[in-house]
């Protein structure tokens, strides 16, 4: 992982082997690039003309543009690296956090095979040092547990193995309070990243449930893990039915994480589906290549207990991993068949493929035994949620509108696109049956609304309850951009931490 440190020397002064800073383009018809708060010692270093050279290079300030520039003499850094802020604010305003942490995520990632680098990026508050840092730590991020290792060239050094913020207090409370959340967080989110990339063969549900149980006992985590005997003894009708076709059985994975001085308590349900066939009702060539990335909720719910553990958050939170494999098979579930529900209810199967919902149902309704003052479950749960919003924006459902609010603001807060979607009374006669008390399809227009209605069934009564769907933004498919890598992406961590930390404090809006 990335150090982060937080260094008093001068950008002119520090040794590093990279400095990086930020330019944008000047605000007003004219435009013209100018260099941002940060980097007054560079500019000067080149006699005040440093935004004439990296013109002369092609630099614009475009948000998500990197340029190189030698180092003249005055500078112990061999090269400086500015990355693109856009339009530059208005002379009363400041960047925004998201500007920050993807400039800084660019940097990062331009930055590979680079021992050190100074970020000489506008700092103005513990925030801007928070989002420097996660961009930083996120950006470097690379998988790379099933490459051999290369012997020469940028890919033999690694990531850039360490970032030094430049203008923050290393004594000021907030500005190292703000070094420590971007270090907890962003080594979570990594890892995160680091299960969703894990190939299926190697992350079962038993293995999966086996990384959990080893973060529980490095950090003082409560954790249980119901096997197949337990969950047929239990009665957990979802779990089994998906699980059941494959070699590999399931697992319902709970890990807990407790404050003493609060009674708040959150819970929050992933889905952990380690690999995706769609069952007896396969899915078509050119969809089962990245189905192993259909655990992202429960990687994204372990990775948010562990940081709210780290963080030492004032507020009880519970984590729920339903972990199947779902795989065809002479014993796999059939369309047609009923299967009983952990709740009591029935589930008629008509498509194998919608089996998130039914491990994710199994868990809700254990989750709300505990009557939490909140559900959050998190899942790449459908296609038709990406067909609405696209890959980079997440759907929020839930049973109350004002928190389903306060969660879209988080999220936005945080740097992650999300939209408010409704649930529609009246989709819920679709998934009526003749057979059981509900099945588990409805029409196919609006199949991510119809999703959140049938997982709306499994949740108690009087609880609040908001279902996030992830399948867009939580495997990246294309290239890195920003601080996000190709591969996984544990989006919505940062939302669920966020939102631990507001119940925390009470200020959920």
């Amino acid at each position: 992982m990335t150090a982060l440190t937080l260094s008093t020397a001068g950008a002119a002064t520090l040794r590093a082997d990279a400095l990086v800073v930020g330019v944008a383009k000047a605000a007003g018809p004219k435009g013209g690039l100018v260099v941002a708060p940060g980097a007054e010692a560079v500019d000067k270093a080149f006699g005040g003309k440093l935004a004439a050279v990296l013109e002369t290079l092609g630099a614009r300030g475009a948000e998500g543009e990197v340029t190189k520039a030698v180092s003249p003499s005055g500078l112990k850094a061999p090269f400086v690296l500015a990355v693109g802020l856009g339009t530059a604010p208005a002379e009363d305003e400041s960047y925004d956090s998201e500007v920050l942490r993807t400039a800084a995520g660019n940097a990062a990632r331009a930055l590979h095979g680079v021992k050190k680098a100074a970020f000489a990026l506008p700092v103005e508050a513990a925030e801007d040092i928070e989002a420097i840092g996660e961009g930083a730590l996120l950006g470097a991020y690379a998988f790379t547990a099933y490459q051999s290792a290369p012997t020469t060239g940028a890919d033999a050094k690694g990531p850039l193995a360490e970032v030094a913020l430049l203008g923050a207090k290393p004594r000021d409370k907030a500005h190292k309070a703000a070094v420590e959340r971007s270090l907890a967080v962003a080594e979570e989110i990594n890892r995160a990243r680091d299960l969703i990339n894990t190939p299926p063969n190697d992350l079962t549900p038993e293995a999966f449930a086996a990384v959990v149980s080893a973060a529980g006992k490095e950090h003082g985590l409560k954790v249980q893990v119901l096997d197949e005997k337990a969950l047929e003894k239990g009665g957990y009708g979802g779990i089994l039915g998906v699980g059941i076709g494959s070699q590999n059985p399931p697992r319902l994975v709970k890990i807990t994480y407790t404050h003493a001085k609060n009674a708040k308590h959150l819970a929050f349900v992933g889905k952990g589906i380690t690999y995706d066939s769609g069952g007896i009702s396969l899915k078509p060539a050119g969809h089962n290549e990245t189905m192993k990335c259909d655990m992202s909720g429960a990687a994204a719910v372990f990775a948010a207990v562990v940081a709210a553990a780290r963080l030492g958050l004032e507020v009880n939170v519970t984590g729920w991993l339903a972990l199947a494999e779902n795989m065809p098979s002479g014993s796999a579930t059939r369309p047609g068949d009923v299967l009983r529900m952990y709740s009591g209810k029935t589930v008629e199967v008509l498509n194998t493929d919608a089996e998130g919902r039914l491990v994710l149902a199994d868990a809700l309704w254990k989750a709300s035994e505990e009557k939490p003052d909140a559900i959050v479950d998190v899942a790449t749960l459908t296609g038709a949620m990406v067909l609405a919003l696209g890959d980079h924006t997440f759907g929020i459902m839930a049973n109350d509108d004002a928190f389903r609010t306060a969660i879209h603001e988080i999220a936005e807060e945080s740097g992650e696109q999300s939209w408010p979607m409704p649930l529609p009374a009246n989709l819920r006669k679709t998934m009526d049956s003749p057979t059981a008390d509900i099945a588990n399809m409805g029409v196919r227009m609006g199949g991510g609304l119809v999703a959140g209605l049938f997982l709306k069934e499994f949740v108690g009564e009087g609880i609040t309850w908001a279902h996030l769907d992830i399948a867009g933004p939580a495997y990246n498919d294309g290239a890195p951009h920003g601080y996000t890598p190709k591969g996984g992406t544990g989006s919505s961590v940062r939302t669920l931490v966020r939102l631990a930390e507001r119940t925390a404090t009470g200020d959920l809006g």
